[in-house]
């Protein structure tokens, strides 16, 4: 088993694009229905949204790879990237996935400790993300990893607004 991450660049903007579209489906698709789903994904995904983004000073994606293969993907905000108003001393994992069948193998622990080296080498001192409340999968893991909810904010998905609660590790 071989876990890697690489920082994506400018040109991996269509395979963010796929795996963007493929982990957000794979999450949410139960849960919303297919109007607001193709709403939000032609909205947030879109190859200029995504070109956008990659080339933001402040925002970084990294893909993770399971045996050569891209098995989910991280992106972090700092500055004036963040997606809420937060100090500079403030990181955000704006968002991470990992597709289904590559759960359970320690993917998302993997990114969270190459958050946390980010967040070091930036002399940041609080991680913090929003998560769907119905998201409760995400909300364990997160809890297990030490984060701890510290707020809420609205989230529009196509026409429906959702709850994300804020949750935030402290770095010590």
């Amino acid at each position: 088993m071989t876990i890697n991450i690489q920082k994506c660049t400018l040109e991996d903007s269509r395979k963010l694009k796929e795996i963007s579209y493929e982990t957000f489906n794979e999450t949410f698709k139960d849960q919303n229905s297919p109007e607001n789903m193709n709403a939000y994904l032609e909205r947030a995904f879109n190859l200029k949204q995504l070109e956008k983004e990659l080339s933001n000073n402040f925002s970084q994606f990294f893909f993770v790879y399971f045996n050569n293969e891209v098995a989910g993907y991280l992106k972090v905000n700092t500055n004036d990237a963040q997606s809420e108003e937060m100090d500079h001393e403030s990181l955000e994992i704006e968002r991470i996935y990992i597709k289904s069948k590559f759960q359970k193998h320690g993917l998302g622990k993997y990114l969270l400790n190459k958050v946390m080296e980010i967040a070091m080498e930036r002399d940041k001192k609080i991680i913090w993300l929003g998560v769907w409340e119905k998201n409760e999968n995400a909300i364990a893991f997160y809890k297990k990893m030490g984060f701890v909810q510290t707020g809420a904010h609205s989230f529009n998905m196509g026409d429906e607004v959702q709850i994300d609660f804020i949750m935030t590790k402290t770095l010590i």
